[in-house]
């Protein structure tokens, strides 16, 4: 015959001093307050598992924070579980969870994460536009609910209106941002799968608009151009030095004297300034060191190649060589990055590696296994390579270059 245990009364629990030794006080039906030498006072619940049968407990908290009423209750609901073939610890567990995604894994909160993990692998421009597209566009509309109840058409919903105002392009990078939070939601096991991964589909397209550039042909123009612009002398040596080492407006407008390394003839650009966050080492060749020569008056005491107008002790802005290309009537025609396509086809036509042109450029690799694997960053045939870039740009230029304004040798 099964013992019957006597159900404790309210003054024997508030009565229940602490002893040398731990013990418990049983209510029955599983349940029964620990009480320990230490003067804590908990309430547990003993049971079996259903599927395993094994022997177990879970607590129901502390007395008196829990009363003797309010413990038998936790038992009765967590028998008529076991009833049913649940485990209360696991319906518990799964309570907390959805209780901490209505909070802490909403939209907005897992995107902030997804952005804190993104952010070291994209430069601080784009960084910015990421995060302020987020909060224009998505997190009045979808930031506030849980990671789980976005669904594609909640997300749709959120993005049908940009665009319907012809923003097309703004449209393309909201999907993807959505696209890559929800996959770092799967992957962080907050949901099972992605909803949004076609969410672009059910949007038009923005038409893929190339950035302005010459052909090659058409170099000499361009410095014949530069030659008789009406623009400062910086402004004319910002663009050669663009067009002769090929990098990114925005890497030619922040180039500091610090960066230069004279006794290597490069000039190494660390990795927090450049697209893919990695350094970038660029040959100088005899005409980039010359630029740097002309250069060194204007701003050799500065911090910056290309120091501010109105403030010198920052760096000009990236889309100043923009402007001047527009002053020397090549809107439409030619923008500052385009002067890395003109150098980009030109040597392509010239029959040099593409790897090499590639690394020029610095490029990333797009198939990831055979970037892990290509390491080189072709740093000699690159100095060959621009050498003849560099003479070739002197060749176009006959009267054009702002080299043609340094000062002659006379041998001795």
């Amino acid at each position: 015959m099964p013992r019957i245990t006597k159900p404790l009364s309210s003054t024997e629990v508030k009565n229940a001093k602490p002893k040398e030794k731990e013990y418990t006080l049983r209510d029955g039906g599983g349940l029964y307050l620990r009480i320990t030498p230490t003067g804590s006072r908990i309430w547990l619940f003993d049971y079996y598992r259903p599927i395993t049968k094994k022997r177990t407990n879970m607590a129901f908290g502390p007395y008196p924070e829990v009363s003797l009423a309010q413990a038998r209750q936790k038992r009765d609901e967590a028998r008529a579980l076991l009833a049913q073939g649940t485990d209360p610890r696991e319906w518990e567990q799964q309570q907390e969870e959805q209780a901490r995604a209505v909070t802490e894994h909403t939209f907005r909160a897992v995107a902030e994460r997804w952005f804190e993990l993104k952010k070291p692998s994209v430069t601080a421009n784009y960084a910015d536009d990421l995060i302020r597209s987020l909060e224009l566009f998505l997190f009045p509309v979808i930031g506030d609910l849980p990671i789980a109840e976005v669904k594609a058409q909640t997300a749709i919903r959120a993005i049908e209106p940009i665009a319907a105002s012809g923003k097309l392009e703004t449209v393309r990078r909201l999907t993807q941002r959505v696209n890559e939070i929800m996959t770092y939601a799967v992957n962080s096991g907050l949901i099972d799968a992605n909803p949004c991964s076609g969410i672009s589909k059910v949007f038009q397209k923005p038409e893929k608009n190339h950035m302005p550039t010459l052909t090659p042909n058409q170099l000499p123009e361009l410095m014949n151009k530069l030659a008789k612009a009406s623009i400062s002398l910086q402004t004319r040596l910002l663009i050669e030095w663009s067009l002769h080492t090929l990098v990114r407006p925005s890497e030619a407008a922040g180039a500091t004297w610090s960066e230069i390394d004279l006794e290597n003839k490069l000039w190494r650009i660390p990795a927090e300034r450049m697209k893919k966050r990695k350094p970038h080492n660029i040959p100088l060749t005899e005409q980039s060191l010359a630029l740097l020569e002309l250069l060194r008056p204007i701003s050799g005491h500065r911090e910056f190649l290309f120091p501010g107008q109105r403030d010198p002790m920052t760096h000009t802005n990236e889309q100043t060589a923009n402007a001047a290309l527009k002053r020397m009537g090549l809107k439409g025609k030619l923008v500052a990055h385009g002067l890395r396509a003109l150098g980009s086809t030109t040597l392509n036509e010239k029959g040099f590696d593409p790897d090499v042109i590639e690394a020029a450029l610095a490029h990333s690799d797009k198939d990831e296994v055979r970037s892990a694997y290509n390491r080189t960053d072709y740093l000699d045939r690159r100095r060959e390579m621009m050498a003849w870039w560099s003479e070739h740009i002197e060749q176009a230029a006959s009267v054009g270059s702002a080299l043609t304004w340094r000062p002659t040798v006379v041998a001795s």
